[in-house]
């Protein structure tokens, strides 16, 4: 699976063996429209094995894209670890995920184990703004509980805690001048931007939440005066009215730069994901902390830094956690 590059937005050369494959186990799979909304080349997987017990119906999901550079991936074995020649992603995030519920599936279907529903969600754009589960078919999903095989770490860490986030992105507009005959004629939208910068509190603001600047472009050439630059930002918490107070912190740097200067800016804020907390009580974490407890396995709950489908499942009314698939320097090249 990892030799086939699935990077963001095209992933439907991977959905096709997928698929392939999952038909062949027995799973009945539809492929919904959230591509057609994300701006992908494929839409979610979204498998069904009928059951034979009757218990509530269960969802296994882990995402199909991947991060760059993903071409021409060759994986390497040494002392029964898989990891990359070096040059590439290896691809664990997140297909380690997938394989582990395949031969989940099939183990299952060779033992004869009697089991309930099975629901098998495979999303795409995981890693550029959850689309995937954002977009994903809801009518077609029965589970109210799902264990997302998408964390980095030893085998029985258990996200139960992740932030919400926002993005913003903002564009300023200067007034071009050249640089050695008359600069006090221009406004310099690079010098603007920078002083909103530098007014900003940055990266870990709280033990619950962080800021970052990301990205910054401008200017075309250095004998003039930049009329324009533009930053992308992020800001992340566990607590929804932290997130809230220092996104508008940020934007007011923003603005008192833009005012300071004399310079106009267009500001835009995408709220990408809520939190989600698992109280120790979830009937979810019990059935987790079982399974672990039969496998001789230590169950490690915590909390994550990050994003991913199961923040999205948990606002949509289903109880979902992230477990760990031994991935490590996700990525990365290593």
């Amino acid at each position: 699976y990892v030799k086939i590059p699935s990077p963001s937005y095209k992933e439907a050369e991977f959905a096709k063996i997928l698929k392939k494959d999952m038909e062949e186990l027995g799973i009945e799979v539809i492929v919904d429209n959230a591509g057609e909304k994300a701006g992908s080349n494929t839409g979610n997987l979204i498998g069904f094995l009928k059951g034979n017990k009757n218990v509530e119906p269960i969802m296994f999901c882990a995402h199909m894209d991947t991060v760059k550079p993903c071409e021409n991936i060759e994986p390497i074995i040494e002392d029964g670890i898989i990891k990359s020649k070096g040059d590439t992603i290896l691809s664990a995030d997140d297909k380690a995920g997938i394989v582990a519920i395949l031969e989940a599936i099939r183990y299952i279907k060779e033992n004869n184990i009697p089991h309930g529903d099975i629901e098998l969600v495979f999303t795409i754009c995981e890693e550029v703004g959850l689309y995937g589960s954002k977009y994903l078919d809801y009518s077609k999903i029965k589970s109210k509980m799902a264990f997302v095989l998408d964390a980095s770490g030893e085998i029985g860490g258990v996200n139960v805690q992740g932030p919400a986030q926002s993005q913003i992105y903002a564009k300023f507009h200067g007034k071009a001048a050249h640089a050695g005959l008359s600069p006090e004629n221009g406004i310099n939208a690079i010098q603007v931007a920078a002083k909103a910068i530098s007014n900003m509190k940055l990266l870990r603001i709280d033990e619950e939440t962080t800021a970052n600047v990301g990205v910054i472009k401008g200017g075309s050439a250095t004998n003039i005066v930049a009329d324009y630059a533009e930053i992308e930002l992020e800001a992340r918490s566990l607590k929804e009215e932290k997130l809230e107070k220092q996104v508008n912190h940020m934007i007011e740097s923003i603005e008192n730069a833009a005012k300071e200067f004399g310079a106009k800016v267009d500001i835009d804020v995408k709220h990408a994901y809520p939190t989600f907390l698992l109280e120790k009580d979830e009937p979810i974490l019990d059935i987790i902390k079982n399974a672990m407890e039969k496998l001789n396995i230590s169950y490690k709950p915590s909390t994550t830094g990050g994003g991913s489908d199961t923040n999205i499942f948990n606002s949509k009314g289903i109880k979902a956690a992230t477990l760990s698939i031994g991935m490590f320097n996700a990525h990365s090249v290593n």
